[in-house]
């Protein structure tokens, strides 16, 4: 998994696989979701991203038990 944040756009995307991209689903204006053709999810895209409170992140660091 890797995030890439464009500072200019606030536009926040997460890629989950590097598999090809085959349909891409709207979840609303600003959270767009791509898929691989198995149905697993490739990248998420974040419009809007700092304005909505989804990044920066809040990294908790925690010992499992």
């Amino acid at each position: 998994m890797r995030t890439t944040y464009y500072d200019e756009d606030d536009i926040l995307v997460i890629h989950l696989s590097d598999k090809p991209i085959c349909r891409e689903v709207s979840q609303d204006w600003n959270t767009h979701i791509s898929y691989a053709e198995d149905g697993s999810t490739v990248e998420v895209v974040l419009l809007e991203a700092k304005a909505s409170g989804a990044f920066p992140f809040k990294i908790e660091h925690a010992l499992a038990a």
